[in-house]
């Protein structure tokens, strides 16, 4: 990101703060909306306290657990699924309904089938299975077809495709359903954990804010969670660009 564009996104952030500021004094009500001072105090008492990191490592834990399964899951058997079309038969009807029913209808169930604790792991998952595997489907469809060709010519053997061919094609579709899917990600897990409350989890302390009404906890805890979700997004998708820097290394070599 160039600096010029720095600036900008900066200008943007702080006209938003001052929009929200500007709503909170006119609202004038702490139970109804409160302003980024009195959520900036809030925050900066909640993260003297062991409980807030406790919270925050137990949720973190179980949503990257859920995202990272999910991502394993959708790459094998989405290249499963582009080289069987019996397979990729069998798991369509699976994959719409994941895509199709609403993520309360698999709470309430998973609830009854494993209880709370691990709840946001198999929320996460589910929604998360989906795009991963579409992706990973859709991107093997677009390697190029004259490569293939060549490679069957000269007998490249399939880990040298994969590798080279399939990987280079498949990855710019890893990092754009990455980047959707990680959001999505805690966005189901933390409502999974709402509606699920296990103790010291996010999900919990949105719970207990809601029922205390206290708004700038709730506001507080609902920054915590964009910014963990931001980080969590820029560190998987930076180690999927060292996985494409490992690649094009390891074609220069191979040359």
């Amino acid at each position: 990101m160039g600096r010029h564009k720095r600036r900008r996104m900066a200008a943007a952030v702080v006209l938003w703060i001052l929009i929200w500021q500007a709503a909170a004094m006119l609202v004038h009500n702490r139970i109804l909306f409160v302003g980024p001072a009195e959520v900036c105090l809030t925050l900066s008492r909640l993260v003297r306290t062991a409980e807030f990191w406790q919270s925050v490592m137990h949720s973190s834990v179980r949503i990257a657990g859920g995202f990272l399964l999910a991502f394993a899951a959708g790459l094998l058997l989405g290249a499963g699924a582009y080289r069987f079309s019996w397979l990729r038969e069998f798991l369509e009807p699976a994959v719409l309904t994941l895509q199709s029913v609403p993520v309360a209808s698999f709470v309430i169930l998973a609830l009854i089938w494993i209880g709370s604790k691990n709840l946001a792991v198999l929320i996460c998952f589910l929604v998360v299975f989906p795009v991963i595997y579409r992706n990973t489907l859709q991107g093997m469809r677009a390697a190029d077809v004259q490569l293939l060709e060549m490679a069957q010519v000269f007998r490249m053997s399939r880990l040298g495709k994969l590798r080279y061919l399939y990987g280079p094609a498949v990855l710019p579709y890893l990092k754009s359903a990455s980047h959707v899917a990680m959001g999505m990600a805690w966005k189901s897990g933390v409502a999974a954990e709402v509606i699920g409350v296990p103790d010291l989890s996010i999900g919990e302390k949105l719970y207990m804010a809601k029922i205390y009404l206290s708004t700038a906890e709730l506001f507080a805890w609902t920054l915590v969670v964009i910014v963990v979700s931001r980080l969590f997004e820029q560190a998987f998708l930076w180690l999927l660009a060292r996985a494409d820097v490992t690649r094009g290394k390891g074609g220069n070599d191979a040359d």
